[in-house]
């Protein structure tokens, strides 16, 4: 599943069928080159349309609006806080720096902090390991113990689940570590978009998992004026690569 999960890392990105599709057309156009150079033309206006940011949020919206953020009463009738990795940048700034480097999905991070100080009962289970075919001997798990740290959070409230590289490996890893604790209610945070395919996990190895989505992207609509090729291109992947990975965890469940 771990390889899989990398593959769909790839194959995910619409640049990487683009380049196939031009790749394709220079490869024929010594023979067939009318048909060549419309490939060429067809996949640079199909680029162009890519950075239309309303069409991948069409995507990213079903997805994001699932579940509802709980309230605080609802959150003070928990035991905690299942925080699950990906907030985190490629370890090699850290490793340079000693900054822990948090990416776009932030919030996985920045919000269980929140929330430990305003409900001083909760505790905190990190599952994050290092998801890279290329190792790189500092986990997500050790980072979030520093962010943390930083933080001012009381460690002895924080447990971390460094094994894990995909979102069905942090259930697995999660309800092995919580053992008979993980039928007790417990938030779990990760991205709005994330949250779907997550909590199916948590609920397939028997753990109560109340959704607290963050790092939303998108809002109640879209404009179609809103156009950024690299933003756009980045939440295509995202989107693709959720949908995707919705339907093989389902099929392999």
């Amino acid at each position: 599943m771990f390889v899989l999960s990398q593959l769909m890392s790839a194959i995910t990105q619409p640049v990487f069928w683009l380049a196939l599709w031009w790749g394709v057309a220079l490869l024929v156009i010594s023979r067939w080159r009318r048909a060549a150079l419309g490939m060429l033309w067809l996949g640079l206006v199909v680029l162009g349309l890519l950075g239309f940011e309303a069409l991948p949020h069409a995507l990213l919206r079903p997805l994001e609006n699932q579940y509802p953020v709980p309230s605080a009463a609802v959150v003070e009738r928990h035991m905690g806080v299942v925080v699950l990795g990906g907030a985190t940048q490629h370890p090699r700034s850290y490793q340079a720096h000693a900054q822990v480097p948090l990416g776009e999905a932030a919030e996985r991070m920045t919000v269980p902090v929140g929330l430990l100080r305003q409900h001083p009962k909760l505790a905190l289970v990190f599952s994050g390991g290092e998801g890279r075919l290329r190792t790189t001997g500092v986990t997500e798990a050790e980072l979030a113990r520093l962010f943390y740290q930083e933080q001012g959070l009381d460690l002895a409230r924080v447990t971390l689940e460094a094994g894990s590289r995909t979102t069905r490996e942090n259930a697995q890893q999660v309800a092995a570590l919580l053992g008979a604790r993980c039928q007790e209610p417990w938030l779990l945070v990760t991205s709005a978009w994330h949250m779907p395919r997550a909590v199916a996990e948590f609920e397939s190895v028997g753990c109560r998992a109340t959704p607290y989505p963050v790092d939303f992207r998108t809002g109640v609509s879209t404009a179609w004026s809103d156009y950024a090729l690299a933003r756009s291109l980045m939440q295509w992947q995202t989107a693709l690569h959720e949908w995707l990975g919705l339907a093989v965890y389902a099929l392999t469940r």
